[in-house]
């Protein structure tokens, strides 16, 4: 109840379907992961990215080698 944090919803990766991108702002360098929809453009917000240790964790949960910086 107190102080247990929730485990994250995992969301189905389709790499055939989606690309991971890290959206990057320019003004004020926040950076948010998510899968960008190939066909649509939709984009899926994962998670903010605070820290390069927090991207890595997200690397390995869904098996994607590195997420392509969008700006």
């Amino acid at each position: 109840m107190f102080g247990r944090k929730k485990e994250p919803k995992k969301l189905a990766f389709d790499p055939e379907k989606q690309k991971a991108v890290l959206r990057c702002s320019i003004c004020n360098g926040e950076q948010v992961a998510g899968f960008k929809d190939l066909e649509t453009g939709a984009f899926t917000e994962l998670k903010l990215i605070r820290s390069p240790h927090e991207l890595q964790e997200l690397c390995e949960l869904y098996g994607v080698a590195e997420f392509v910086k969008e700006y």
